[in-house]
């Protein structure tokens, strides 16, 4: 992001600077008071905001609090004749960034503003792999060390001050949706909505209606205008998720969205703007669909305008124990457990396992053996992983140095608890469904459930 808000009321001085820095690249929004910087410092995101201190109707020390408030990150430089240089340090020590006597040196006020570029890429590149970041867009963190990882995420904080359409291309699992939900968060769109749509979840019956809506009377049933998410998504970010499966025909319109921004409601005769950006995600290859004629090469050639390849779990083994303490941590906490740590064979197990379904397996492993540790170390035998060659038989989850009845009884709770947690995850954590198929009484399974501290 380049944008610089300037708040000069004086014309000439404000044209000046408006072009200095429109010259060295930078986008620039220009106010002549701060009632009117005030709207949009509240409204939009810049990088820099440029401020007189001495504004009609709101001063500058006014604009610093309102900035702040907006966002903490916000950077203010004042500009201020001599005799208000002690107000400029008293608004630098509140927050601001620095202040710049008048009359303005453009080659100071350059490097300032090259300086407080450099500061934010370097912040966000920071802040991307660390906690911080996913405390405040509330969606767990991203987390990788791995040298091929930080190239995307390095990718990511490039295409993400722009409207570029971004490809994203990995396995199922890899995480596609956070990434672009991270893309969203670090863009200028970021304070408007992020809409989410899986076409391969949809019906193409209703995948249409879906994106761009309806008039009253389009078809039967239809008694009032609805808004597809295209309108939803006003001045934000649509996220379209396994783009490969839309069809050919609904593929046509998508990429008249992206060529003009407009679009038709069904039924409608009026074209409809849009202020969107479109990110679009598949597990498929695209371009071998191209060549079996699958998808159009047009629509192709215009959502990979960006293109980022999120590698596999496979391809950065050195991520996961970190990505294993993590889950671990966060459903130790949210089933109030206690502090659990993974043992080192635990570990080396997970290390050994190719995980097919990537980071999506993983969690789902490692909320399994959460639920399943009886201590407070998860030792290997909990790690259930989807591949029969890893699981081994289940004499590897027993212990096997005791009497026959009690290896029989521990055989009876390791698959007891293994019924019950599948059959209450694939119910959607429904006790009663639950209960249904396994042939046993609510009560029954919501007494096993507390049991298994799943519930209270």
């Amino acid at each position: 992001m380049n944008r610089i808000l300037l708040i000069e009321d004086k014309e000439s001085l404000r044209e000046m600077l408006k072009r200095a820095l429109e010259e060295n690249q930078f986008e620039v929004d220009e106010c002549r008071d701060g009632i009117e910087a005030v709207h949009k410092i509240r409204s939009q995101k810049y990088m820099l905001i440029l401020s007189d201190l001495r504004l009609p109707h709101v001063e500058g020390l006014e604009i610093l609090r309102v900035a702040k408030e907006a966002d903490p990150d916000n950077s203010v430089v004042f500009m201020t004749a001599y005799g208000s240089i002690e107000i400029a340090v008293d608004a630098m020590k509140n927050g601001a960034y620095d202040f710049l006597p008048k009359p303005v040196d453009i080659h100071h006020l350059l490097m300032l503003v090259r300086r407080v570029y450099q500061n934010q890429q370097t912040r966000y590149e920071n802040m991307i792999l660390k906690e911080e970041f996913a405390r405040r867009l509330g969606f767990p963190r991203i987390i990788g060390e791995d040298q091929g990882f930080r190239e995307v995420t390095l990718s990511i904080q490039k295409a993400a001050p722009t409207d570029t359409t971004v490809l994203l291309s990995g396995e199922s699992g890899t995480g596609k949706e956070l990434f672009a939900r991270a893309i969203h968060h670090l863009s200028p769109r970021r304070e408007a909505a992020f809409v989410a749509v899986n076409c391969a979840a949809i019906p193409e019956t209703l995948l249409e209606n879906e994106l761009f809506g309806h008039e009253r009377g389009a078809f039967t049933g239809a008694t009032q205008r609805k808004l597809g998410k295209f309108e939803m998504a006003g001045g934000g970010t649509v996220f379209l998720d396994e783009i490969g499966e839309m069809s050919v025909p609904l593929q046509a319109k998508l990429l008249r969205v992206l060529q003009e921004r407009t679009f038709d409601r069904i039924g409608g005769t009026t074209p409809v703007r849009v202020d969107i950006r479109i990110i679009a995600a598949t597990n498929r290859n695209l371009q071998e669909l191209v060549t079996t004629k699958e998808f159009r090469e047009d629509l192709y050639f215009r959502l990979s305008v960006f293109p980022i390849h999120i590698p596999p779990l496979r391809q950065r083994k050195k991520d996961i124990p970190a990505l294993a303490e993590y889950f671990v941590e966060l459903f130790s906490r949210e089933m109030k457990r206690g502090k659990l740590k993974l043992s080192e064979n635990a570990i080396q197990k997970l290390l050994q396992y190719s995980w097919p379904g990537n980071i999506r397996e993983l969690q789902n492993c490692l909320e399994r053996a959460v639920i399943l540790c009886d201590g407070n170390r998860i030792e290997e035998r909990y790690l259930l992983t989807s591949s029969p060659a890893q699981t081994g038989s289940i004499g590897d989850y027993l212990n096997l140095q005791t009497t026959l009845s009690e290896i029989k009884r521990q055989a009876i709770d390791e698959a007891e608890k293994c019924a019950i947690l599948r059959a209450w995850m694939d119910n959607n954590q429904n006790t009663e469904k639950a209960a249904h198929v396994l042939g046993i009484s609510v009560k029954t399974m919501a007494g096993r459930l507390k049991d298994l501290k799943l519930t209270d």
